[in-house]
């Protein structure tokens, strides 16, 4: 095989703007069709649109799923293809909870196939770095992640309002955002040991909290603190880690620039974030390139997650 046979499934505002242009411009890649209800839009970008992954599924001419759906439909969906000897890239988060995440993970490997999830802040260089320099010891014996994402979300208009709704996306944005960072907090100090956390709905008064905190303890003592809040219109993106002997910081997170007691870099991630999760992808499924984010480490972001005190 030397080109990969890609389907989309799901063509909402961030598969638009990032993941079918990663897959349209990586060059191992060939964009074969799109799952979508609505077939005109689905047609603007490929020849091939079925209503359901089963559809396609059942037609068959293709290597691998990108999931861009609702979260509510990551499991059903990634083990349906997984099943049909198809591999997976999955949106974030994983699932609605650890269970649906480690059954995923079960079946991926009793299907030889490869699952990753798409935590691409995982493949930001400067994040590559942070993780360099602290091995390197840099900052000496890391004991405090601090991580925080605050902005305004409150689809009034109804533009991505399903990540509101409590039955389609999981949760707010403990789900949406604190993910991701709950995810780098794994990817830099493993496996987390314990989680606790609070979630609020002190604002918007939506089914799904406006904000959430949560700290999660790792081995060897580093602790991770996330905060995340749908409900400030002063914006946030911060990322500090403290050691013993200083502190990285990278704030904003998303900007590439790095801080740390021997100097400053300015490392940008790609200006499609989520091409280097793809190119990944494709090298691990062509090629044996290491998976970035494969779905047995992702699933440690939904059982943290599930370790959030319910809403009172």
């Amino acid at each position: 095989m030397t080109k990969l046979r890609w389907v989309l499934a799901g063509i909402g505002d961030i598969a638009t703007k990032r993941v079918l242009p990663a897959i349209l411009s990586e060059p191992r890649s060939e964009l074969v069709g799109v799952v979508s209800r609505d077939a005109a839009k689905g047609r603007l970008w490929a020849a091939r649109v079925w209503g359901t992954v089963e559809e396609a599924l059942e037609w068959g001419g293709f290597d691998a799923l990108y999931v861009a759906t609702p979260v509510a439909l990551h499991a059903p969906q990634s083990i349906a293809a997984l099943r049909a000897g198809k591999h997976v890239l999955c949106e974030k988060p994983t699932a609605m909870n650890a269970a649906e995440a480690e059954e995923m993970a079960r079946v991926a490997g009793e299907c030889g196939r490869l699952l990753g999830v798409a935590y691409y802040r995982r493949l930001y260089p400067a994040v590559l770095r942070a993780r360099e320099l602290m091995r390197a010891g840099a900052i000496g014996k890391p004991v405090l992640a601090e991580l925080r994402l605050h902005s305004w979300f409150d689809p009034v208009d109804g533009f991505r309002g399903w990540l509101v709704d409590p039955k389609l996306a999981g949760g707010g944005p403990l789900y949406d955002v604190g993910s991701h960072r709950i995810d780098l907090l794994n990817f830099w100090f493993g496996k987390p040991e314990r989680a606790v956390g609070l979630k609020g709905r002190a604002v918007h008064g939506r089914e799904v909290e406006d904000s959430a905190t949560v700290l999660v303890e790792y081995g060897g003592g580093v602790r991770g603190m996330v905060d995340v809040r749908w409900h400030s219109r002063v914006e946030r993106d911060e990322c500090r880690i403290v050691g013993t002997e200083g502190a990285l910081e990278m704030t904003p997170l998303n900007s590439g620039r790095l801080v740390w007691p021997g100097g400053e870099e300015m490392l940008p991630p790609h200006g499609n974030l989520h091409y280097p999760a793809v190119e990944n992808f494709v090298g691990a499924v062509l090629g044996g390139t290491e998976l970035m984010c494969p779905v047995a480490e992702a699933a440690r972001t939904d059982w943290v997650t599930g370790q959030v005190s319910p809403l009172f």
